[in-house]
């Protein structure tokens, strides 16, 4: 404040009309969390990359916002203290699961948004103390699979938002419990069929969306066309009657509603096992495959026929790559179904059956096995009868799951490989003999070493020669002296005495090496 300046003096009611709120600005509550905006029974924390639902939500909250951060796991105790809760926004969040009893706290929950998130799968309890719940919004996430009575526990549930996700299965019972649905979107999934039976729970339902699915128009999709002709109509807008084929390919691009009863056909299954009767030893491992074809795709379950008499342990029969079943359960798989048996037992013997169902129909063939128990395994790979899997062959589980023509093409190119890799080792040894036998030409591959191994060599044991070929060369001659001797001198130059004269200098005996 510069000096001179004249200070306001404010009277303190005037003051604490200044310090109140101004309208359309909530306040602050005390016992908000950080980074939150809270105001009358509403807590907005959308977009703060929260990874867990923050401490200290005021517990008369009605409700709350969480979208757009980053909570992967929603923990029971977080929300346990909001009993209140009336409206829940989780949306655009990265939740993988939901635990059974996530919400069991919120025994008032009207409306609860999970889009966007990554969720894979919904367990049975998942939604369990929902019972007022309204509004599900489940749009953008991972889920393939929809599991009977996943929403049990949601009798007044009006809405059900599917769109936007990967379901190619829809279990008969999965909507069970839905008598107060009025709207049901399964639109933009990967649903190739649905039952009659599915719908059959939905007793008040007004609106139906299936639309941007790769629909299977075959004899099990029959019903669905003549059901909207007849009277479901009311649930389809005019977008939504838009159900297009997908497959076979004679009816691809095509509506539903526009192609007759007469085309929507199956063709009932068949089944193929070989052998039918197999003897194995105890404590073997055995593969039986189990071939089928159909339209659609039959679903192929292997299972084992109850012995009349009880008490005996039943074995223990998998699916490559599924759980095990035991006594009279299923395992099923598409396409091809393989019975696979580890430390084959006597409970392992009996009757076996494999059953192929599709739309169409079913069809089933037996296998029976015995068990030979006079016969222990040999310790080695034992052989291979039609059928039957060594333990220690050479090869992947997957190479044995393959057919008999495929096993034996793979072989026979092996072998072809092998041969073409000795035909050519036998021909370079071929040509390295013939060079051998030919010899090399004369003057070639000479080569003059000198190794020492008769004494040192001096330039005067040196002689250049030069080949027919040009090349020069310097070669030893051990006939000629090491050193050279000088030319003599005569006595009369140094005054005609006798005797040697006193100033004579021989040459040093001094080797040069000469190294190349």
């Amino acid at each position: 404040m510069a000096p001179g300046a004249p200070v306001l003096l404010l009277p303190p009611l005037l003051l604490g009309l200044l310090l109140l709120p101004l309208p359309g600005l909530p306040p602050r509550a005390a016992g908000c969390p950080a980074a939150c905006r809270c105001y009358s029974a509403t807590v907005e924390c959308g977009a703060l990359r929260l990874r867990v639902v923050p401490l200290g939500i005021p517990p008369g909250t009605q409700t709350l916002f969480l979208q757009d951060n980053n909570i992967a796991r929603l923990e029971p105790s977080a929300l346990a203290p909001l009993a209140a809760l009336r409206h829940l926004y989780l949306h655009n969040n990265s939740l993988r699961a939901l635990e059974s009893g996530a919400f069991r706290a919120q025994p008032r929950l009207l409306e609860l948004a999970l889009t966007g998130n990554r969720l894979r799968g919904l367990r049975g309890g998942a939604f369990a103390g929902l019972a007022q719940l309204r509004v599900l919004y489940l749009a953008g996430n991972q889920l393939a699979q929809l599991l009977d009575f996943t929403f049990l526990h949601l009798p007044r549930l009006q809405e059900l938002h599917l769109q936007e996700n990967s379901i190619e299965l829809l279990e008969d019972q999965a909507l069970a419990g839905l008598s107060s649905l009025a709207l049901l979107d399964l639109s933009r999934n990967q649903l190739g069929t649905i039952s009659r039976e599915a719908l059959q729970p939905l007793a008040s339902l007004q609106v139906l969306r299936l639309t941007e699915n790769p629909w299977r128009c075959d004899c099990a999709l029959h019903w669905l066309g003549a059901w909207i002709k007849e009277g479901g109509q009311r649930l389809f807008s005019t977008r939504d009657r838009k159900i297009t084929c997908a497959e076979p390919p004679r009816l691809a691009l095509q509506s539903l509603l526009e192609v007759s009863g007469s085309s929507l056909i199956c063709i009932p299954p068949s089944v193929h096992v070989e052998p039918l009767e197999l003897t194995a030893n105890l404590g073997e491992d055995l593969r039986v495959a189990c071939q089928a074809s159909g339209y659609p795709q039959p679903l192929v379950t292997w299972r084992k026929v109850p012995q009349p008499r009880e008490g005996r342990p039943q074995a223990q029969a998998q699916l490559e790559g599924r759980a095990p079943a035991l006594g009279g359960q299923a395992a099923p798989d598409t396409g091809s179904g393989m019975l696979f048996l580890t430390n084959i037992t006597l409970a392992h013997a009996g009757k076996y059956e494999c059953e192929a169902a599709n739309a169409g129909g079913a069809a089933r063939v037996p296998f029976r096995l015995m068990v030979n128990a006079s016969r222990q395994p040999p310790p080695g790979p034992p052989p291979r009868p039609a059928g039957r899997a060594p333990r220690d062959e050479a090869g992947s589980m997957a190479f044995r799951a393959l057919g008999l023509a495929t096993q034996t093409a793979i072989a026979a190119a092996i072998a072809l490989l092998a041969l073409t890799a000795l035909l050519l080792a036998a021909m370079i040894c071929r040509r390295r003999r013939r060079r051998k036998k030919a010899g090399a030409p004369p003057g070639e591959g000479a080569l003059f070493v000198n190794d020492y191994s008769d004494g040192p060599c001096t330039f005067a044991q040196l002689e250049e020669l030069r080949d027919e070929r040009g090349h020069e060369m310097f070669v030893i001659d051990r006939s000629k002296p090491l050193f050279a001797e000088g030319p003599a001198e005569a006595p009369a130059a140094r005054g005609g005495s006798e005797g040697p004269p006193p100033a004579l200098r021989l040459p040093s005996r001094v080797a040069y090496e000469i190294h190349c």
